[in-house]
């Protein structure tokens, strides 16, 4: 596929819900292709959700066959112990898509929403509210994961329309871990 005509897929990783939403673009107009969550509630061991995250990505990606992933960074809060188990989900995300050569581009949550919305501090739900007026999705309160993900494959194509620095691609895990000496092990 050409820049003008790809497929991006967006996630908001979690362990309990993960988002993924996913945008086609043709000739610098945006579709929205598919929207939905994974929900991960109902397994209580945690390497079974990781496993769970992995599979369910690489069978979003057999079927929307994406050029790209656009994946919000965890952000960094006061339990330690939520922000490693957000890294880890975002980190078998990016492994899924990887192991399918897909670049990924890493976004945090303030960059998506003020790609989205113009406020870097917008609610899920402001986030939403914009995703339906720009591409005309039913909005639905329980797929707020989802919308994040949208937003963040929205992200991606509008920081690649405007070719603004401070995102991050990799081509390969190699070279995501090159950047990101803390991930390996």
């Amino acid at each position: 596929m050409a820049v003008n005509d790809r497929i991006i897929l967006g996630i908001d990783p979690g362990t309990i819900v993960m988002g993924y939403g996913i945008i086609h673009i043709q000739n610098n107009k945006v579709s929205p292709l598919g929207i939905g969550v994974i929900k991960l509630d109902k397994y209580d061991d945690y390497a079974i959700r990781l496993k769970i995250i992995f599979e369910r990505t690489i069978a979003i990606i057999d079927e929307y066959k994406p050029d790209e992933l656009a994946i919000e960074a965890p952000f960094f809060g006061k339990n330690v112990q939520s922000m490693l188990k957000l890294g880890r989900a975002q980190g078998v995300a990016i492994a899924a898509a990887l192991s399918r050569h897909i670049p990924i581009t890493e976004y945090s949550p303030k960059k998506i929403k003020m790609s989205v919305t113009g406020n870097g501090n917008a609610s899920k739900e402001q986030v939403a509210a914009m995703l339906v007026q720009i591409l005309g999705i039913e909005k639905e309160q329980k797929f707020l994961d989802a919308t994040d993900a949208l937003g963040a494959a929205l992200c991606h194509f509008y920081q690649n329309k405007k070719s603004v620095s401070g995102a991050k691609s990799y081509s390969g895990w190699k070279a995501f871990l090159n950047d990101n000496p803390n991930r390996k092990g």
